[in-house]
């Protein structure tokens, strides 16, 4: 969760080592062979681009957002077609992955908003200097790239649920499920979450499930080394570690 799991940082035994050879390797290789592939003239902004989505993995955003903020907080007119071609760049070399969000009640995808990823959360964690550890958040950064390596396809989910205010007026409201997992016929939906022991969070995390109109299996991991389980209400719930170390972890 802290330092990824590139070989080389895995052979490192000392802290230090690991968190200079991410920072070199993020530069001089990542970021380098991106500018001089694709001719970018201005790193400056490509370079804050990546601090951008770095900061900001486990959110929805769109490159309409983040050229306005460009343009609010530091005066910089980088326009939103410049950007979705930048993370294009970053996509192709491997740096991150595009997450689509995809309507579960109305069968399709919605196109605003993806959410991005990064291949490796050692390689985001040293661009930001081991700031902004977000414990839930980089946890299901490695669950959707676990998911991808077991050969599933991953889209963030949105369920549309109505209900009334305190003025008696219905109202529409979108839940997420972090991921909607499919291959072939099977499908599972899983929420991520570092944290489940108040009331509050389980109510949190566990609503998109319970407003899923179908019956595919729906999963929660959770923080710690827990085998599998089911709740009262047949949610399989288990441990980061279990998913991680068995590959069948699934099919419980």
């Amino acid at each position: 969760m802290i330092y990824g799991g590139l070989p080389q940082v895995a052979q490192f035994s000392v802290e230090r080592q690991k968190a200079e050879y991410l920072k070199n390797i993020f530069t001089n290789v990542y970021i380098k062979d991106v500018v001089e592939r694709n001719k970018i003239q201005n790193i400056d902004e490509i370079a804050t681009l990546v601090d951008i989505l770095a900061s900001a993995i486990g959110a929805p955003t769109n490159p309409t957002k983040i050229s306005n903020t460009f343009k609010s907080e530091r005066g910089i007119n980088y326009s939103n077609k410049t950007i979705s071609n930048h993370i294009d760049y970053l996509a192709e070399a491997f740096l991150i992955s595009k997450a689509c969000r995809y309507d579960i009640k109305g069968r399709k995808y919605v196109g605003a908003n993806l959410k991005y990823y990064f291949s490796d959360v050692g390689l985001r964690n040293a661009r930001l200097n081991f700031r902004q550890q977000e414990p839930t958040h980089i946890m299901e950064n490695i669950v959707y790239n676990e998911l991808l390596v077991r050969g599933y396809n991953v889209d963030i989910g949105i369920v549309e649920v109505y209900a009334k205010n305190s003025e008696g007026k219905t109202t529409r409201k979108q839940l997420e499920v972090d991921f909607v997992v499919n291959q072939g016929s099977q499908r599972y939906y899983i929420q991520v979450a570092y944290d489940m022991t108040s009331e509050e969070k389980q109510t949190q995390e566990l609503n998109s499930l319970r407003n899923i109109p179908d019956s595919f299996k729906k999963i929660v991991i959770v923080n710690g080394t827990k085998k599998p389980w089911r709740n009262e209400e047949g949610f399989v719930i288990m441990g980061m570690k279990y998913f991680l170390l068995n590959a069948d972890s699934l099919e419980f």
